[in-house]
């Protein structure tokens, strides 16, 4: 019998906090993408007291086949008291540190950079001390997009890769992989003091030399924090 290893165990999460976080989330009308992309730390996150925010609705305009998050070719309206419910569940959550990304809104100009700016000051209006990531799109190659976002000063502009170069097309047919290099190295250079993270996800056929160029790829436009 094959016994799997202690770090791939997940405890089972305390009910009661996950419980607190969910209340909240409901309470305020707010989407995760913990919940809309089905992943399977839900448990550990919540239980943590914490959660990805995901702004912007729970449909997406890309359907990428990795992904869990609703298709949408005409995704619902934007909430303009949306950035505001967000700093409220930051500040019930007490959170040191929060994560926003956003579903791909590829039917607006700005591909929602400007509903990022509104979050981050919500949350700096109401929780001065705690630090913010972005977890955007590529924005469609929006480069006056992404200067928008980065003049708001979040403290990480994350961007996730996703894949090696070889699969982007199977992966993540709408993206491109030398776009999301540029959007780091662009990022690095407009806003230095900003850290710049990515991601990519590994077992879905990809060689370890194949890993090891992506993270070549990333550490070359300078990208500071790889998971």
């Amino acid at each position: 019998m094959t016994v799997k290893p202690q770090w791939l165990r997940v405890k089972a999460p305390q009910w009661e906090r996950v419980g607190n976080v969910k209340e909240i989330l409901r309470d305020l009308s707010l989407n995760t993408v913990c919940e809309e992309a089905s992943c399977p730390n839900i448990g550990e996150c919540f239980n943590a007291g914490t959660a990805t925010f995901l702004i912007m609705g729970p449909a997406c305009t890309r359907a990428c086949p990795y992904c869990d998050i609703d298709f949408e070719k005409k995704p619902q309206a934007l909430d303009p008291t949306e950035p505001e419910r967000l700093a409220q569940a930051v500040q019930r959550l007490k959170l040191n540190h929060v994560v926003i990304t956003s579903v791909n809104r590829d039917d607006l100009p700005d591909g929602g950079a400007s509903v990022f700016v509104e979050c981050i000051q919500a949350v700096r209006s109401t929780m001065p001390d705690t630090t913010i990531e972005v977890l955007i799109p590529d924005l469609c190659g929006n480069w006056q997009a992404l200067e928008i976002i980065l003049a708001a000063r979040p403290d990480v502009l994350n961007h996730n890769t996703e894949t090696v170069k070889r699969l982007y097309r199977k992966v993540r047919p709408q993206g491109k992989y030398d776009r999301t290099l540029e959007l780091l190295q662009r990022s690095r250079q407009i806003a230095p003091g900003v850290y710049t993270k990515s991601g990519i996800m590994v077992g879905l056929g990809e060689t370890d030399s194949e890993i090891r160029e992506a993270m070549q790829d990333l550490r070359a436009v300078g990208c500071d924090i790889l998971t």
